[in-house]
Formats: structure tokens, C-alpha cells, sequence
């Protein structure tokens, strides 16, 4: 498919922001599946560049004058097609760190043992998509009753959550399992469910020798396809996340995020 995508963040503050440093992933690599043809980030100032340990694309701006309101817009053109195995190139981050669960990640005994059943016995694509299948079954996919702050524990525990969430405890279980995942941002063209726009998978490694990743899908219990944008990778969603940062003042925050993706001829 040949995606236009546009991600439009904007900050407002009842009281002005004195200073404040944001860090962006926002610019989605060239990989297997995904050709970027074009692709913009526009920022308030100046944003240096650079590429993090996983091998994401990351910006950086710092903001020392007071604002009370921010815009940050990322757009361009990505021709994708189905592919779900990536390998890693010979710098990348040891499969065995993805092992070490995160306070997003954490398990409680309540989760494995529910899970006990379903855990992995080896990290074969069938085993990791039969669990993907326990998780999405049991977290409903209700918008609203999470945030970013999350944990997996949380949203186990709710029985609810969104795509981050089903990430969060696929990546609990499979870890707890001692299959290396990671974390994936991206984005997902489904015009009957805009609300996806904004969406986050797994990784797991299927030979460690390798460096070999199966991308899965919790919220669909799917392997990825060519509806599938990558934008970065990491332990959680903290070391992924499209756009955080932190600041100095600024109360009363209001966050506005929209995504519209559209497929060009």
C-alpha cells in the first residue's frame, strides 16, 4: 500500500511552560515491509537529530522561553507490504537485555498464573500466537480506562486497556516466559477503525543467535502486515514513545493528538 500519514501533537497550559526538553521518535525507519518516500517533522525551534541504542531515529529540542501552547507535526509518504521478520544488524541491542522486565512490565503471581496454560513452552511463531490470543481475550479493548503510565499489572487487573496495554502484558509474559520481546510504536491503517491510527505491537526473538524478531499484534492476534507502520522500538512504551518530554510550570495541560492516514493510488 502507498500510506500518507500525518501525526499532529498539540500542547496547551493554562499557566506558561518555562522550560521544558521533548524528545520525538517520529520518523519511521526504512525496514522490511516499509519504503519511507518521504517524511517531515516540524517543531517549534530547531530539533537536533540523532539515533538512540535501539537504532531509532530520535529528535530533541529544548525550550527555554515561557509558551503556553506547542505544535509538533510529522507527515510524509510510506509504501509498505506484509513482512513480519526483522533482523537485527550486528550493533544492535543483545536479545538476552529484552529478557529484563521494566516497571511497566512487571508481572504479578495473579497474571502468571493465569496465564500458566498459555505461556510459551518455545519461542515458535504457533506458541506466541496462541498467548497473543489469551491476552487479547482476556484485556478488552475499552479506550478511556488507561494511560500511558499504565502498568501491565493495572490493566491485567482491570481486565481492560487499549493496544499499548495488550503490548505491556504480551511482553510481561513472554519475558516471565524467557522469550526476549520488545516493545514496537508504529502506526495502523484501518479506515473502518480510525481510532487506531496511533498503535503499538511486539517483538519476539525467535533465534537469538541471529537476531531475529516475529512482529505479532496483540489488539488483532495477528503477525503484522501491510496495514502495519513501524516507527520505533524499545523495552515499553517509555523508551518508545512516539513524543515525551519533561517541563518546568505549564499547568493545566491539555493534550490534542490527531492521526489521519490515507491510501494514495
Amino acid at each position: 500500500m502507498h500510506l500518507k500519514i500525518r501525526h499532529r501533537t498539540e500542547y496547551r497550559y493554562e499557566t506558561p511552560v518555562r522550560y521544558s526538553i521533548q524528545e520525538l521518535r517520529l520518523t519511521p525507519p526504512t525496514t522490511a515491509g516499509q519504503q519511507i518516500d518521504k517524511w517531515k517533522i516540524s517543531t517549534p525551534i530547531k530539533a537536533s537529530s540523532s539515533i538512540d541504542t535501539f537504532a531509532n531515529f530520535y529528535s530533541v529540542f529544548v525550550q527555554e522561553s515561557p509558551y503556553t501552547s506547542m505544535m509538533i507535526e510529522a507527515e510524509g509518504e510510506v509504501h509498505t507490504q506484509d513482512a513480519f521478520e526483522f533482523k537485527d544488524d550486528t550493533k544492535a541491542v543483545s536479545p538476552y537485555y529484552l529478557l529484563q522486565q521494566t516497571n511497566l512490565t512487571e508481572p504479578t503471581d495473579e497474571m502468571l498464573g493465569y496465564f500458566a496454560s498459555s505461556l510459551p513452552k518455545k519461542n515458535s511463531v504457533d506458541e506466541v500466537l496462541k498467548l497473543a490470543t489469551a491476552v487479547q481475550q482476556a484485556i478488552g479493548y475499552v479506550p478511556g480506562q488507561t494511560t500511558f503510565a499504565t502498568t501491565a499489572a493495572q490493566s491485567f487487573a482491570l481486565k481492560s486497556g487499549v493496544c499499548q496495554d495488550h503490548a505491556h502484558v504480551m511482553l510481561s509474559l513472554c519475558r516471565a516466559a524467557q522469550i526476549p520481546a520488545r516493545y514496537v510504536s508504529g502506526y495502523f491503517f484501518a479506515e473502518e477503525s480510525p481510532n487506531l491510527a496511533s498503535h503499538a505491537w511486539i517483538d519476539f526473538c525467535s533465534d537469538i543467535e541471529k537476531g531475529i524478531w516475529i512482529s505479532v499484534d496483540i489488539t488483532h492476534a495477528c503477525l503484522i502486515d501491510a496495514r502495519h507502520i513501524r516507527l520505533a522500538i524499545g523495552r515499553d512504551y517509555y523508551s518508545a514513545a512516539p513524543v515525551k518530554g519533561v517541563r518546568t510550570g505549564g499547568g493545566g495541560e491539555e493534550l490534542s493528538a490527531n492521526i489521519s492516514i490515507q491510501q494514495l493510488p
